[in-house]
């Protein structure tokens, strides 16, 4: 069916059924009324493509994810995919794999498909040039859970710092001072561990367009640094990489040592499945040999006995909220950049104890 075969049954001009159609212009609230009539009658279904042609936009949203076989993206996902669906859009989705020439091919993929605006996670937070490119372009962006550095975007990311800085004190607290710590850090332009750590120290280092797993691992340094207890680097582990070989490595190491930490921080769902793993394989006791906290509350960690102190990520909101910005923005919002940073919970459960050489 075409709008002609529509106009011809309303009893319409050809370019009346279109203005009613493609909702732009003028039309009486009679004509309006037997076009859709004639339109329903027939099954008539609208041209996307033709309709972009006339009014600019395709009603649509690119996401690129980093990955979207992961939890943390469905539920972020999910809070796009509803508010984007209540306002009339559809969400094309891409997948980067935390690689930077995939991120590449997604969004050249998406600027060709006429998205009306961009919501990403972007790989590299320091340069990004086909970030920068798209938006002189005139693309609005979004960007989630971390910022690219000078990047004139808006974004939703979550307080990585505090949360991680809330959870390793709880540790403290409990009357640890051996408290590890296992991330990924695959992404840092200035140099090692050390480097990092020497420049927290000192004060230099923006915290706000680091990636997640760095921010923790400053979150956890100004716990340590606020109750004047001395950081031990060695219990300081990088994997280096999203990879579950390399983090079991890493993690088995850290945890078979002679004097091995009594509590233990994981920075994100990857590394804290992969120490239950090594856990489990080294027959330590939660939290009689080892007390835990992880980063991103999954649901394995409150079935399990004790359940798994975690950090909760509010993940649909995080969505929902990109949603809205990136809407706002096409629907012609001008204004400074908006960079909302979302607040965790602590779900608290039973895997944080007093160190066993203070049981004694």
């Amino acid at each position: 069916m075409t709008i002609a075969d529509v106009a011809l049954r309303a009893g319409v001009s050809t370019a009346t059924a279109g203005r009613v159609l493609g909702g732009y212009g003028y039309t009486s609230k009679e004509n309006k009324e037997k076009v859709r009539l004639s339109a329903k009658a027939l099954g008539y279904r609208p041209n996307a493509l033709a309709r972009s042609l006339i009014t600019g936009k395709t009603k649509t949203i690119g996401v690129v994810a980093g990955d979207i076989q992961s939890p943390f993206y469905a539920s972020i996902l999910r809070g796009i995919a509803d508010v984007a669906r209540a306002q009339g859009f559809g969400v094309l989705l891409t997948n980067s794999d935390e690689l930077l020439e995939r991120e590449l091919e997604a969004v050249q993929l998406l600027l060709e498909k006429q998205i009306d605006g961009l919501i990403i996670a972007p790989c590299d937070t320091s340069g990004s040039r086909h970030l920068h490119a798209a938006a002189a372009s005139g693309c609005p962006i979004v960007q989630i859970d971390r910022r690219v550095s000078g990047l004139p975007a808006d974004s939703v990311t979550l307080d990585n710092r505090g949360a991680a800085s809330e959870s390793v004190a709880q540790l403290l607290k409990a009357g640890h001072r051996r408290i590890g710590i296992v991330a990924e850090l695959e992404r840092w332009e200035f140099g090692d561990i050390e480097t990092f750590i020497d420049r927290v120290i000192e004060g230099s280092i923006d915290p706000a367009s680091l990636f997640p797993s760095w921010q923790r691992l400053f979150g956890y340094l100004e716990a340590h640094r606020a109750a004047a207890i001395c950081i031990d680097r060695s219990l300081i582990v990088r994997v280096g990489t999203y990879s579950v070989t390399a983090a079991r490595s890493a993690t088995m190491e850290l945890l078979s040592r002679a004097n091995r930490p009594t509590a233990l921080f994981t920075a994100d769902g990857l590394m804290s499945a992969v120490a239950m793993d090594a856990i489990t394989s080294l027959n330590l006791q939660i939290p009689g040999d080892l007390s835990l906290i992880c980063f991103d509350d999954l649901d394995w960690m409150s079935f399990l006995k004790p359940g798994i102190t975690a950090i909760a990520q509010p993940l649909t909101e995080m969505g929902e909220a990109a949603a809205r910005l990136i809407l706002a923005r096409i629907g012609g919002e001008d204004g400074e950049e908006q960079h909302q940073v979302l607040k965790h919970r602590l779900a608290l459960r039973g895997s944080v104890s007093v160190p066993q050489d203070e049981m004694v």
